[in-house]
């Protein structure tokens, strides 16, 4: 097991308290761990940002993440790896983010974190996961079997930059986004439309999800906008609060420093 190292650093202009590495799944190593940032100053209890990163389900790490900018507005961040798909295939991914929630609300007094506001941000591949996080509260066949089952996995709040929605949408037809989705899989979508399906955020909508702010630049090229203009409709049709925002010009991966403000924003709103 990894042994978490505590200690306290000026960050971001404020004390903060940061736990890196601590493993929220019993077995998983670094796969299945996270870094915690906790402001001292402000409320004895936190609202909680967790970052899951992006990286085509096969690649990036827990290390990096809009953690300054939340921690200047006065959240806690948590930023957390999950089982790459060379590691595991779907529906690992979303199991590890509902663990690693669970395990945040088990051990929130301890670290002084509010266990009923918990949003989740992330963007690509993470933006996939935070909207199937957001929907897919209280599913069974995406809670998995790691840990803390006496806690929920719902968040409070949803933030989705440029992520995939419909794996079987012929606008993910770029060749890297059909292998990206073949290795979460298994295989080609033509022959995993069950598992597709199943990733689907859409699948799970009910007018009972948390609020959402969706960002998506109009020249994305990896993932075509439409893919988030889809996930705004259906959210809304239920009767979900979700706002989309088209940014011009932003291209996958770069929304620019606006739609981090925005974000921010978000959560100070449906957090505070």
């Amino acid at each position: 097991m990894i042994t978490a190292l505590i200690c306290t650093a000026l960050f971001a202009q404020a004390k903060t308290v940061t736990i890196r590495d601590q493993v929220y799944a019993e077995g998983g190593g670094k796969s299945q761990s996270l870094d915690l940032y906790v402001p001292t100053d402000g409320p004895a209890k936190k609202p909680l940002v967790i970052w899951v990163h992006g990286g085509g389900w096969r690649q990036g790490s827990k290390e990096g993440g809009p953690t300054l900018p939340l921690l200047r507005a006065g959240f806690a961040v948590a930023s957390i790896n999950y089982r790459l798909s060379q590691e595991a295939l779907f529906p690992a991914q979303i199991e590890d983010c509902k663990a690693a929630v669970r395990w945040l609300r088990a051990n929130a007094d301890k670290y002084g974190l509010d266990k009923t506001k918990f949003g989740a941000w992330g963007g690509s591949a993470g933006g996939h996961l935070v909207a199937l996080l957001g929907t897919s509260g209280g599913v069974k066949e995406l809670e998995g079997k790691l840990g803390n089952a006496g806690e929920s996995s719902r968040v409070q709040a949803v933030c989705d930059f440029y992520g995939p929605i419909d794996f079987e949408s012929t606008s993910l037809g770029s060749a890297s986004g059909k292998d990206a989705i073949a290795f979460l899989l298994g295989g080609p979508v033509e022959t995993k439309r069950d598992l597709a399906a199943m990733a689907n955020p859409i699948k799970y909508i009910d007018r009972a999800d948390p609020p959402f702010l969706i960002c998506h630049g109009d020249k994305d090229v990896v993932v075509p906008d439409i893919q988030s203009k889809m996930l705004n409709e259906a959210l809304q049709k239920a009767g979900v609060s979700s706002e989309l925002v088209i940014v011009p010009g932003g291209s996958h991966g770069n929304l620019g420093s606006g739609a981090t403000t925005k974000a921010v924003a978000f959560f100070k709103k449906t957090l505070s």
